[in-house]
């Protein structure tokens, strides 16, 4: 295996960071869902929403980094289609990341509720309560989460093909650590 050049390190960390908090707030939005209406499911609301915003500002971050910074490149022997795909694979997550929070965001205001982040301050209010297209947008939501789990789960599924069977080096371009 040829030597890989690595993401720089603020990349690598606001990956795994932006990774965790996208499983943890998917899976509390799928817990909470399914629970009857109690406090504990209203805090869980907000939990989730906190979490969305918060990826949300992360993701602007990561994209302003990752524009600024060349990415480094493919391994050699990586077809063009498989870059094609990535690449592809990797703009549509990009586009998820601020999808998902922003629907979920306008979802909530149609809704009629604001989103008050860490219980500290109300985000802006850019939309009045709309009872006709709530239901629109918490489908839109769930549609769009759907699409980046599934999404995601390529993404892994690629990483670990080019670690275990490819053994090319892809994976360490993101690995923590040196």
């Amino acid at each position: 295996m040829a030597a890989t050049q690595k993401y720089s390190n603020v990349s690598i960390a606001l990956h795994w960071l932006i990774a965790v908090l996208i499983i943890i707030a998917f899976i509390m939005g799928n817990i909470m869902v399914d629970m009857r209406m109690s406090p504990t499911k209203l805090q869980y609301f907000s939990y989730h929403k906190w979490l969305g915003v918060t990826v949300l500002g992360f993701v602007a971050i990561r994209l302003i980094s990752r524009l600024m910074s060349k990415a480094p490149p493919y391994p050699e022997n990586m077809g063009k289609l498989p870059t094609q795909l990535a690449n592809g694979t990797h703009i549509l997550l990009y586009v998820l990341m601020f999808a998902v929070p922003l629907s979920g965001y306008f979802y909530t205001l149609a809704a009629g509720y604001p989103v008050v982040y860490l219980g500290l301050f109300e985000l802006p209010v850019l939309m009045a309560p709309n009872p006709e297209i709530k239901g629109t947008l918490k489908e839109l939501h769930e549609i769009l989460n759907n699409v980046m789990f599934v999404l995601v789960l390529l993404h892994i599924a690629a990483a670990l093909k080019h670690h275990f069977y490819d053994k090319d080096g892809l994976l360490h371009r993101m690995r923590p650590g040196r």
